[in-house]
Protein backbone atom coordinates (compact mmCIF):
# COMPACT_ATOMS: atom_id res chain seq x y z
CA UNK A 1 0.00 0.00 0.00
CA UNK A 2 1.32 3.42 -0.98
CA UNK A 3 0.40 6.75 0.57
CA UNK A 4 -0.05 9.50 -2.00
CA UNK A 5 -1.69 12.91 -2.28
CA UNK A 6 -3.84 14.04 -5.21
CA UNK A 7 -4.64 17.59 -6.32
CA UNK A 8 -7.75 17.81 -8.49
CA UNK A 9 -9.66 20.60 -10.14
CA UNK A 10 -13.09 21.20 -8.53
CA UNK A 11 -14.87 20.60 -11.84
CA UNK A 12 -13.11 17.27 -12.38
CA UNK A 13 -13.16 16.08 -8.76
CA UNK A 14 -16.48 14.23 -9.06
CA UNK A 15 -15.48 12.28 -12.17
CA UNK A 16 -12.03 11.42 -10.82
CA UNK A 17 -13.33 10.22 -7.46
CA UNK A 18 -16.00 8.18 -9.26
CA UNK A 19 -13.39 6.44 -11.39
CA UNK A 20 -11.24 5.71 -8.35
CA UNK A 21 -14.26 4.35 -6.54
CA UNK A 22 -15.08 2.05 -9.46
CA UNK A 23 -11.58 0.58 -9.27
CA UNK A 24 -12.02 -0.18 -5.57
CA UNK A 25 -8.31 -0.01 -4.79
CA UNK A 26 -8.15 3.38 -3.06
CA UNK A 27 -8.68 4.22 0.61
CA UNK A 28 -9.12 7.88 1.54
CA UNK A 29 -7.88 9.59 4.69
CA UNK A 30 -9.42 12.64 6.29
CA UNK A 31 -6.82 15.42 6.36
CA UNK A 32 -9.16 17.84 8.15
CA UNK A 33 -10.54 15.91 11.12
CA UNK A 34 -11.19 19.09 13.11
CA UNK A 35 -13.42 20.68 10.47
CA UNK A 36 -17.13 20.58 11.18
CA UNK A 37 -19.08 18.37 8.79
CA UNK A 38 -21.37 21.28 7.91
CA UNK A 39 -18.39 23.35 6.80
CA UNK A 40 -16.94 20.81 4.42
CA UNK A 41 -17.16 21.03 0.67
CA UNK A 42 -19.76 19.00 -1.20
CA UNK A 43 -21.82 18.65 1.97
CA UNK A 44 -24.98 19.48 0.02
CA UNK A 45 -24.23 16.76 -2.51
CA UNK A 46 -23.67 14.24 0.29
CA UNK A 47 -26.99 15.19 1.85
CA UNK A 48 -28.75 14.72 -1.47
CA UNK A 49 -27.20 11.28 -1.83
CA UNK A 50 -28.23 10.31 1.70
CA UNK A 51 -31.79 11.47 1.03
CA UNK A 52 -31.95 9.44 -2.18
CA UNK A 53 -30.56 6.43 -0.33
CA UNK A 54 -33.28 6.79 2.29
CA UNK A 55 -35.95 6.84 -0.42
CA UNK A 56 -34.43 3.77 -2.05
CA UNK A 57 -34.51 1.91 1.27
CA UNK A 58 -38.16 2.86 1.66
CA UNK A 59 -38.96 1.59 -1.84
CA UNK A 60 -37.07 -1.63 -1.15
CA UNK A 61 -39.00 -2.17 2.09
CA UNK A 62 -42.34 -1.71 0.35
CA UNK A 63 -41.33 -4.05 -2.49
CA UNK A 64 -40.26 -6.77 -0.05
CA UNK A 65 -43.47 -6.27 1.92
CA UNK A 66 -45.47 -7.22 -1.18
CA UNK A 67 -43.07 -10.14 -1.86
CA UNK A 68 -42.12 -8.85 -5.31
CA UNK A 69 -38.85 -9.94 -6.93
CA UNK A 70 -36.02 -7.40 -7.02
CA UNK A 71 -33.54 -7.44 -9.86
CA UNK A 72 -30.01 -7.92 -8.53
CA UNK A 73 -27.36 -7.08 -11.16
CA UNK A 74 -24.15 -9.05 -11.12
CA UNK A 75 -21.95 -5.95 -11.43
CA UNK A 76 -22.40 -2.69 -9.58
CA UNK A 77 -23.66 0.09 -11.87
CA UNK A 78 -21.38 2.98 -12.66
CA UNK A 79 -21.66 6.17 -10.67
CA UNK A 80 -24.15 8.54 -12.32
CA UNK A 81 -23.04 11.80 -13.84
CA UNK A 82 -23.89 15.07 -12.07
CA UNK A 83 -26.59 15.77 -14.65
CA UNK A 84 -28.08 12.32 -14.12
CA UNK A 85 -28.24 12.95 -10.38
CA UNK A 86 -30.88 15.61 -10.93
CA UNK A 87 -33.06 13.22 -12.95
CA UNK A 88 -32.60 10.43 -10.40
CA UNK A 89 -33.49 12.76 -7.55
CA UNK A 90 -36.69 13.85 -9.32
CA UNK A 91 -37.62 10.23 -10.11
CA UNK A 92 -37.05 9.06 -6.54
CA UNK A 93 -39.03 11.99 -5.19
CA UNK A 94 -41.95 11.16 -7.48
CA UNK A 95 -41.92 7.46 -6.58
CA UNK A 96 -41.64 8.22 -2.87
CA UNK A 97 -44.58 10.62 -3.00
CA UNK A 98 -46.76 8.26 -5.05
CA UNK A 99 -46.01 5.27 -2.83
CA UNK A 100 -46.78 7.18 0.35
CA UNK A 101 -50.05 8.36 -1.17
CA UNK A 102 -50.92 4.79 -2.15
CA UNK A 103 -50.18 3.57 1.38
CA UNK A 104 -52.37 6.31 2.84
CA UNK A 105 -55.25 5.41 0.53
CA UNK A 106 -54.81 1.70 1.23
CA UNK A 107 -54.92 2.31 4.99
CA UNK A 108 -58.05 4.44 4.60
CA UNK A 109 -59.75 1.75 2.49
CA UNK A 110 -58.81 -0.97 4.96
CA UNK A 111 -60.07 1.14 7.85
CA UNK A 112 -63.39 1.76 6.07
CA UNK A 113 -63.67 -1.93 5.23
CA UNK A 114 -63.09 -2.88 8.86
CA UNK A 115 -65.73 -0.39 10.02
CA UNK A 116 -68.25 -1.77 7.53
CA UNK A 117 -67.39 -5.33 8.55
CA UNK A 118 -67.94 -4.47 12.20
CA UNK A 119 -71.22 -2.76 11.32
CA UNK A 120 -72.40 -5.78 9.33
CA UNK A 121 -71.73 -8.19 12.19
CA UNK A 122 -73.21 -5.70 14.63
CA UNK A 123 -76.49 -5.53 12.72
CA UNK A 124 -76.61 -9.29 12.16
CA UNK A 125 -76.02 -10.19 15.80
CA UNK A 126 -78.34 -7.47 17.08
CA UNK A 127 -81.10 -8.82 14.88
CA UNK A 128 -80.46 -12.24 16.37
CA UNK A 129 -80.88 -10.83 19.88
CA UNK A 130 -84.18 -9.20 18.91
CA UNK A 131 -85.40 -12.42 17.32
CA UNK A 132 -84.64 -14.29 20.54
CA UNK A 133 -86.53 -11.68 22.56
CA UNK A 134 -89.52 -11.85 20.22
CA UNK A 135 -89.63 -15.63 20.51
CA UNK A 136 -89.59 -15.32 24.30
CA UNK A 137 -92.99 -13.57 24.28
CA UNK A 138 -94.74 -16.06 21.99
CA UNK A 139 -96.99 -18.72 23.58
CA UNK A 140 -95.17 -21.78 24.78
CA UNK A 141 -97.31 -24.18 22.73
CA UNK A 142 -96.20 -22.44 19.51
CA UNK A 143 -92.56 -23.21 20.18
CA UNK A 144 -90.76 -26.50 20.36
CA UNK A 145 -88.44 -25.42 23.17
CA UNK A 146 -87.62 -22.36 25.27
CA UNK A 147 -84.32 -20.57 24.94
CA UNK A 148 -81.88 -20.36 27.82
CA UNK A 149 -82.28 -16.56 28.01
CA UNK A 150 -86.11 -16.55 28.17
CA UNK A 151 -86.16 -15.99 31.93
CA UNK A 152 -83.90 -12.95 31.66
CA UNK A 153 -85.92 -11.50 28.80
CA UNK A 154 -89.14 -12.10 30.73
CA UNK A 155 -87.74 -10.26 33.75
CA UNK A 156 -86.83 -7.30 31.56
CA UNK A 157 -90.32 -7.25 30.08
CA UNK A 158 -91.97 -7.36 33.51
CA UNK A 159 -89.71 -4.56 34.75
CA UNK A 160 -90.62 -2.36 31.80
CA UNK A 161 -94.34 -3.00 32.36
CA UNK A 162 -94.17 -2.25 36.09
CA UNK A 163 -92.00 0.85 35.90
CA UNK A 164 -93.71 2.12 32.73
CA UNK A 165 -90.26 2.91 31.35
CA UNK A 166 -89.16 2.10 27.87
CA UNK A 167 -85.92 0.19 27.89
CA UNK A 168 -83.29 1.45 25.46
CA UNK A 169 -80.37 -0.37 23.94
CA UNK A 170 -76.92 0.47 22.63
CA UNK A 171 -74.85 -1.76 20.38
CA UNK A 172 -71.20 -1.59 19.41
CA UNK A 173 -67.93 -3.43 18.96
CA UNK A 174 -65.32 -3.77 21.72
CA UNK A 175 -61.98 -5.65 21.57
CA UNK A 176 -62.07 -8.90 23.48
CA UNK A 177 -59.24 -7.97 25.88
CA UNK A 178 -61.22 -4.89 26.99
CA UNK A 179 -64.52 -6.69 27.50
CA UNK A 180 -64.06 -7.33 31.23
CA UNK A 181 -63.17 -3.70 31.93
CA UNK A 182 -66.11 -2.59 29.77
CA UNK A 183 -68.57 -4.74 31.74
CA UNK A 184 -67.19 -3.42 35.02
CA UNK A 185 -67.52 0.17 33.82
CA UNK A 186 -71.13 -0.36 32.69
CA UNK A 187 -72.02 -1.95 36.01
CA UNK A 188 -70.64 1.01 37.94
CA UNK A 189 -72.07 3.72 35.69
CA UNK A 190 -75.55 2.17 35.51
CA UNK A 191 -75.45 1.11 39.18
CA UNK A 192 -76.30 -2.44 38.26
CA UNK A 193 -79.34 -1.52 36.13
CA UNK A 194 -77.96 -2.95 32.92
CA UNK A 195 -78.52 -6.10 30.88
CA UNK A 196 -75.52 -7.03 28.74
CA UNK A 197 -75.34 -9.60 25.99
CA UNK A 198 -72.29 -10.24 23.86
CA UNK A 199 -71.26 -12.32 20.87
CA UNK A 200 -67.90 -12.77 19.17
CA UNK A 201 -67.22 -11.76 15.58
CA UNK A 202 -66.11 -14.97 13.85
CA UNK A 203 -63.39 -13.35 11.68
CA UNK A 204 -60.15 -11.51 12.34
CA UNK A 205 -59.96 -7.76 11.69
CA UNK A 206 -56.63 -6.19 10.80
CA UNK A 207 -55.50 -2.89 12.26
CA UNK A 208 -53.87 -0.87 9.40
CA UNK A 209 -51.89 1.34 11.77
CA UNK A 210 -50.07 -1.23 13.88
CA UNK A 211 -50.59 -4.18 11.48
CA UNK A 212 -52.20 -6.28 14.20
CA UNK A 213 -55.20 -8.58 14.09
CA UNK A 214 -58.10 -8.21 16.49
CA UNK A 215 -60.79 -10.69 17.41
CA UNK A 216 -63.94 -8.93 18.61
Amino acid sequence: MTLCQLFLQPDAAYSCISELGELGIVQFRDLNPNVNSFQRKYVNEVRRCEEMERKLRFLETEIKKDELPIYDPEDNPDAPKPREMIDLEATFEKLDHELKEINTNADALLRNFNELTELKHNLTMTQGFFDDAEMAFTPAHNRNQRDSDDDQVQLLYEYSMISHNKLGFITGVVPRERMVAFERMLWRVCRGNVFLRQAEIPELIEDPVSVRFFLF
